[in-house]
């Protein structure tokens, strides 16, 4: 796939202390086009105490994903993997290869007295193309497809009456294709690939295709914005 290949380069030049940097005028243009989307209408009311909570979402290249929910108030923990396949801790390798089923995903840990399952839905659909089928950007594959594995009826709910609210108010050009699925596992991910926006920020591929994300959020989501 394009973006297995070109992620692969990437992964390569990271694993020999090789950087690579590029001009953020990429950046900024998809930075620009990014929506804006309105609160979700059905909501989840923030917890009266503290607690945890856990909601998997994919949106492409988990690298991307995952930067962006570690930058959310409220958010414990993040944790990049797999989930929707048929096998149990697969590799990089076979998830790529299109065949195991799987999507790459993110694990959120959070707290629901400081950020609402809501809120996280509106966070995922705006820092991703939803009506995007089985790719994302340069990425190609369902392993890329636009997915949200509900672990609740709860967020199966709100999930549904979130696409349905955004698809009303037409706030996308083309039809959202996010599967809403029951999550049946998920697996972790090898270790390189957690939290590599962090640990490679000036690689090509993160600075044109993760780092509007994450500015975008910033923007776009002040008060739920965190360093």
């Amino acid at each position: 796939m394009i973006g297995s290949v070109a992620r692969a380069l990437v992964i390569g030049a990271a694993a020999v202390g090789g950087t690579v940097t590029v001009s953020r005028m990429s950046a900024t243009s998809k930075l620009e086009q990014a929506p804006v989307l309105p609160t979700p209408s059905t909501s989840a009311a923030l917890a009266a105490t503290k607690g945890k909570e856990t909601a998997v979402f994919a949106g492409g290249c988990f690298w991307g994903i995952d930067a962006v929910f570690k930058h959310v108030k409220g958010v414990i923990d993040v944790t990049s993997g797999y989930a929707g396949g048929t096998v149990v801790n697969p590799s990089y390798e076979e998830v790529s290869s299109g065949a195991t089923g799987h999507a790459e995903s993110v694990r959120v840990t959070y707290d629901p007295s400081q950020v609402s399952y809501s809120q996280l839905l509106q966070v995922f659909f705006s820092v991703h193309d939803p009506t995007e089928l089985n790719r994302q950007g340069p990425d190609v594959g369902t392993q890329y497809r636009s997915a949200i594995f509900y672990l609740t009826d709860e967020q199966k709910k709100l999930a549904d009456a979130y696409i349905k609210q955004l698809t009303d108010a037409k706030a996308f050009k083309r039809p959202i294709v996010t599967e809403v699925t029951k999550l049946n596992n998920f697996s972790p991910a090898e270790a390189y690939h957690q939290n590599y926006f962090a640990l490679h920020p000036n690689q090509p591929y993160i600075v044109i295709n993760d780092a509007p994300k994450v500015e975008h959020l910033r923007r776009a989501f002040p008060a739920l914005y965190k360093n």
